[in-house]
């Protein structure tokens, strides 16, 4: 089977339907404060032009849903070595991506997606923060078989024989490789063992925002029993417990459904040495990491996680900003240490050690203590005795406060090192997860070094590497070093010539 990419054309026949729906959700956002007050006062408007008006507004959609399939086209231009893709009603657009400079392209496929049997195809350079091509609806067959012509390396040249393609040759070339896959037990273990704190927040965030919302209403409704009795039943101390409980419930719970949804049936492929993955429940997604790509290497571990023998990988390529960074990043969860290392060696060609190692000076600890402990405790203290004494009722959450905090500080300073080999950084760090960060000197962008006046004499200071996927940051190590460090790296960006873009 052939699929002709040299001339424009239009993507799924059943792609009007995902037109439609994304049309429909546009638009309900923009009228959303409209359709809310409609929704109120539905008792009082008249029920046949509520229809006419409902029925008006789906045709119109319909018909804007069309126009942007029928105007939507996309094509290969080998003689320019483009990917052109043309959309727009009233204001036509028309987006050039270079081929080679194409970083990422990406299967999706969501739920409705899935439903009609069709698949996304997001196109991404590193050049904006935004994806630069996107395909709302494709067969698998055509989004495979584009997907391997976008990231065809041979010769740069990006098409043969006027944009004919061969899937069964592609076949050939790639020569796909199963290299690991995330079991469910690996998926039940991170689901229980990381994000604790992320959860937490989110679920406070929500029942304070429940019972804040409560007494207003209550408040307003002339129920000052009902809220009196709210507030004493929330003051009980018998009720600490229970709710703790019931929180602690809620974050396993929670963080299992979101990796189990979000992960589920992971698979890493090793094709022409990248690796393909694939994974999602009702959402599913594809996407391809290649050696020479890759920026930055986060290896994720805690306590229960090494009891288990699991782990997290996070990777970053090349990005244009701190938004995009955030959904570049790709997460392996669950790999064993022997999974780990073949990633790291097929990504490497060899598996990074840390070789010296930079120890932040005792000044640091010293003084995140001040902010983030003395500042708040004596303010909280000095509150307490000169303005609210009731507060100091409460003197034993402040002292849980700091026992918390200083615990944390502590094992963050403990855990906080640079280690240093001639082809790779690894910034350690983390009091709970630790994090080990992996960057090679020659995808270094550059290098921010910095010194107070008044560690000069302690010969301290600090150093941030920057790279297309992110910042390395350091503080307060031996100055003296660092800069030796620096000179080299300096050199090695220098006489590098690696293609990581």
């Amino acid at each position: 089977m052939e699929e002709q990419f040299g001339q424009p054309q239009r993507q799924s026949s059943v792609g009007v339907l995902i037109m439609f729906m994304n049309t429909l959700q546009k638009w309900l956002r923009a009228l959303g404060p409209i359709v809310l007050i409609y929704f109120i006062r539905f008792k009082d408007l008249d029920k046949a032009y509520l229809i006419l008006g409902v029925f008006v507004f789906l045709v119109l959609i319909a018909v804007v849903a069309f126009l942007k399939y029928k105007n939507f086209t996309f094509y290969l231009d080998s003689d320019n070595k483009e990917f052109v893709i043309q959309e727009g009603i009233l204001n036509k657009t028309k987006t050039i991506i270079q081929l080679d400079k194409i970083q990422q392209v990406n299967i999706n496929q969501s739920f409705i997606q899935r439903l009609i049997n069709v698949y996304e195809i997001n196109v991404d350079t590193a050049g904006s923060a935004e994806k630069e091509g996107q395909i709302k609806a494709i067969t698998h067959s055509l989004a495979l078989a584009l997907k391997a012509r976008l990231l065809e390396k041979e010769n740069n040249e990006v098409a043969e024989n006027e944009g004919v393609f061969n899937p069964v040759t592609s076949h050939e070339k790639t020569a796909e490789e199963s290299f690991i896959k995330i079991s469910f037990l690996s998926l039940l273990k991170v689901g229980i063992t990381s994000n604790y704190v992320k959860t937490f927040s989110l679920i406070l965030a929500f029942f304070i925002t429940i019972y804040e919302n409560t007494k207003n209403i209550l408040s307003e409704s002339d129920f000052e029993v009902q809220n009196q009795n709210i507030d004493s039943f929330f003051e009980q101390s018998t009720f600490i417990i229970p709710i703790v409980l019931v929180m602690l419930c809620l974050i396993l719970i929670i963080n299992l459904i979101r990796v189990i949804f979000k992960y589920f049936d992971y698979k890493i492929v090793k094709q022409n040495g990248s690796l393909l993955l694939s994974f999602g429940l009702l959402s599913t997604k594809s996407t391809i990491i290649k050696s020479d790509k890759v920026q930055l290497v986060t290896i994720t571990s805690n306590y229960f996680q090494k009891k288990m023998d699991i782990l997290e990988l996070k990777i970053k390529q090349a990005t244009s900003g701190e938004k995009q960074e955030k959904k570049a990043l790709i997460e392996i969860p669950g790999c064993n240490k022997e999974e780990k290392d073949a990633i790291l060696a097929l990504l490497y060609n060899t598996i990074p050690e840390k070789g010296l190692a930079l120890k932040p000076n005792y000044r640091k600890l010293v003084f995140s203590i001040f902010l983030s402990i003395v500042l708040p405790f004596s303010g909280y203290m000095a509150f307490a005795y000169y303005i609210e004494p009731q507060f100091f009722q409460y003197f034993i959450g402040a002292v849980c406060y700091v026992l918390f905090v200083g615990t944390i500080l502590v094992f963050g300073f403990r855990n906080n090192r640079l280690f240093i080999t001639n082809d790779f950084i690894i910034k350690q760090s983390g009091a709970w997860d630790i994090d080990n960060t992996i960057v090679e000197t020659g995808k270094i962008q550059a290098i921010t070094t910095s010194q107070l006046f008044w560690h000069k004499r302690a010969n301290i200071g600090s150093v941030t590497i920057h790279t297309a996927g992110g910042n390395l940051s350091f503080q307060l190590g031996n100055f003296s070093t660092i800069k030796d460090y620096v000179n080299l790296w300096l050199y090695k960006i220098e006489v590098s010539n690696s293609n990581w873009m």
